[in-house]
Parts: C-alpha cells; sequence; structure tokens
C-alpha cells in the first residue's frame, strides 16, 4: 500500500509542475532572430539569486530587443536533481 501511495504521490506532483514564461519587449521588440540564452541559478526555492543575468549586456546596445524569462521542461528536469537542495534554474533569453 505503502508502494502504491509513493507512485500516487509522484504522479500528481508531476502533474502539478508546469514551466512558465515572461516575456518582455523593449522599444520595438525584436525584428530578427538573433538571441542569446543564459541560465540564472537560484537557492532557497527562488529566493536567493545565486548569479546575476544581465539583460541590457545581452542586448548588445540593441534599442529593440526581447527578453523571455522562462522555466523550461529541461530546467525542471534539472530542477528535479537540484531541488533536494533548494537549487532551481532558470533560462533568460534575449532576442533582437
Amino acid at each position: 500500500m505503502k508502494r502504491k501511495s509513493f507512485f500516487a504521490v509522484l504522479v500528481i506532483a508531476i502533474a502539478m509542475s508546469s514551466c512558465f514564461t515572461q516575456e518582455h519587449v523593449v522599444g520595438n521588440g525584436a525584428s530578427g532572430g538573433n538571441s542569446t540564452s543564459q541560465k540564472q541559478w537560484f537557492i532557497l526555492w527562488g529566493l536567493v539569486p545565486l548569479n546575476q543575468v544581465d539583460s541590457k549586456a545581452m542586448a548588445g546596445g540593441a534599442k529593440d530587443y526581447t527578453i523571455k524569462t522562462e522555466e523550461s521542461f529541461i530546467d525542471g528536469v534539472i530542477g528535479m536533481f537540484t531541488g533536494i537542495v533548494t537549487v532551481a534554474p532558470r533560462t533568460v533569453t534575449v532576442t533582437k
């Protein structure tokens, strides 16, 4: 019975997890397909950043660009292993 309960909780946890995307448009937004991505890492369930990702520097002086911050499926898989020690990844992509 304990094994069934464990798998039921596991299935619910996987089903309830989700990905998210936040998109910010600067100026007129991206007009081309030139993009740069960096991982942003947090500890304590996203409360304390481990590194700084400077989206303005990633844009390289462009006046029109789009910033997309997301927790993708891959970030979720990484988080399943690093979440035990409260480390969570996120991907920041700047498209010019």
